[in-house]
């Protein structure tokens, strides 16, 4: 039973970056988070727990999160960030057909498109909205799977140095998670990394990474 509490606490804190945060940082109070997780434990076990028992859990857990320090906080420091709006995603079956169509589109809108991202059964395609009635008009229907309009891109340049540095990616991503803000598509690109959300999310997950940068900055 103790084992699968602990195990249970430390999935919930591994899906939860605020509370990462709060206990990386040692400003979180362990029965406060034993009270809030006790809900969510009791219905995945199927079983009421021990109170103590979770409060031990919590204590024991390992948090990932990483903090900004080291190499790091240098690199997201040194980071810039622009943003891109009235962007379109379009997501395709990838068959012959459309592989053939998607190579047509690109050779007529070679400077509209941002990203082309090809899966193992699907084909997204990220762009400039300017383009999309007449695009649309080359896709077959049976071949959409999904469409979203009105999306931004918000890309952090960093130093070089974050290709090599481990956990460096997740310091952008967590305060943007944390702030509830839904990611549709994420990339990397030599130093860039690359976040597409909708225009309505953009402007939390704007000073999230704005004030995480500040933060880094504040130290040098």
């Amino acid at each position: 039973m103790a084992n699968s509490i602990t195990k249970t606490v430390q999935n919930l804190i591994n899906n939860d970056p605020a509370l990462q945060d709060a206990l990386q940082r040692n400003y979180a109070n362990y029965s406060a988070v034993a009270r809030l997780l006790k809900p969510s434990v009791e219905r995945i076990l199927d079983k009421s727990v021990n109170f103590e028992s979770l409060i031990t859990s919590v204590k024991r857990a390992e948090v990932d999160y990483p903090p900004l320090r080291g190499r790091i906080k240098k690199i997201v420091a040194g980071s810039v960030i622009n943003l891109r709006t009235s962007v379109t995603k379009i997501s395709l079956k990838k068959t012959k057909r459309t592989l053939e169509a998607v190579r047509k589109v690109l050779s007529k809108w070679p400077q509209d498109f941002l990203q082309v991202l090809e899966g193992t059964s699907a084909i997204t395609l990220i762009f400039n909205q300017k383009i999309f009635s007449r695009m649309r008009g080359m896709l077959n229907d049976a071949d959409v799977l999904d469409v979203k309009r009105n999306l931004a891109e918000i890309i952090i340049n960093s130093p070089r140095g974050i290709i090599d540095t481990p956990s460096c990616v997740l310091a952008f991503y967590s305060p943007v998670s944390m702030r509830r803000v839904n990611i549709e598509e994420t990339m990397s690109c030599f130093t860039d990394t690359i976040i597409v959300l909708s225009i309505e999310d953009v402007g939390r997950a704007f000073i999230a990474l704005t004030d995480l940068i500040a933060q880094a900055r504040s130290g040098e």
